[in-house]
């Protein structure tokens, strides 16, 4: 082994990992599985058409909630109401997975981590 290259049984890592930085791992990972946990039974809810549909998803991205207003069905334009489901329930989508990527960035202090 090149001296100053790490300590025997250490497997070269230099001795670089210590208890504490394996502590902080650990704690950043049951934050994570907390913060996911709760953010999965969050709801988010979307309008579209100033409000004429509304869209409730969870944080699983679960559709859990769909309302429409009765002013909003059009028999001659159902494409209309469609487009509207459509952004209702994509926006509460997007809403759900921004509120999880800000809580994690939090949580991982702005480390880019694959998860």
């Amino acid at each position: 082994m090149a001296k100053g290259f790490g300590r025997p049984g250490m497997g070269g890592l230099g001795g670089g990992i210590n208890m504490n930085m394996i502590k902080q791992a650990q704690k950043m990972q049951e934050n994570m599985q907390k913060m996911q946990a709760e953010l999965e039974a969050k709801e988010y809810s979307a309008q579209a058409g100033g409000g004429v549909v509304s869209a409730t998803v969870t944080g699983k991205r679960e559709l859990v909630s769909l309302t429409i207003d009765p002013e909003a069905v059009d028999p001659e334009d159902v494409e209309m109401l469609q487009d509207m489901i459509v952004a209702a329930v994509n926006e509460a989508i997007r809403s759900a997975e921004t509120d999880m990527a800000d809580n994690m960035r939090q949580i991982t202090g702005g480390l880019n981590l694959p998860f």
